[in-house]
């Protein structure tokens, strides 16, 4: 499932030192710029991230941008950012983030088997090393895919 959504031109790696409203932009820039979603949708996650705080917090270095569907989602589709050194969410150290997800979901339906895939993914420690020690999106979407086949 989530090799499907996540194709190697959504995936993207930065040198840059960002802010956590500049990472969130950068991760979904795929998305937008496929037509998957709205700029709307970008201001959406950063709106809600200001006033919800820290809540795409997944823990373990990782965070997950969504927003709901009605404010700019055209098509389910799932975009990453890794960066060189973490851009804490909402500037707070306690939440450093390096692995950045964007997730837009068209319908309900779609947003539950896209997290779970995500989840089970994201839940086993050795993926999420080789995540942060890949050096290209053709790495990821190998390492996805072989995580698929194992399952």
């Amino acid at each position: 499932m989530l090799s499907r959504l996540l194709p190697e031109q959504n995936i993207h790696f930065t040198q840059d030192e960002l802010t956590w409203q500049e990472a969130v932009t950068r991760v979904a820039r795929p998305l937008v710029e496929a037509g998957d979603v709205t700029p709307e949708y970008v201001q959406a996650m950063l709106d809600s991230i200001t006033a919800g705080g820290t809540y795409i917090d997944l823990g373990h270095g990782i965070a997950l941008a969504h927003a709901r569907p009605e404010h700019g989602v055209v098509r389910t589709g799932i975009s990453m950012l890794r960066l060189r050194e973490p851009a804490p969410l909402l500037g707070l150290p306690e939440h450093p983030v390096d692995l950045y997800f964007c997730f837009a979901a068209a319908d309900a339906d779609a947003h539950m088997r896209a997290m779970a895939s995500l989840a089970r993914i994201l839940s086993d420690a050795r993926t999420r090393q080789a995540l942060r020690d890949a050096t290209s999106a053709p790495e990821v979407v190998t390492l996805i895919n072989e995580f698929e086949d194992s399952e």
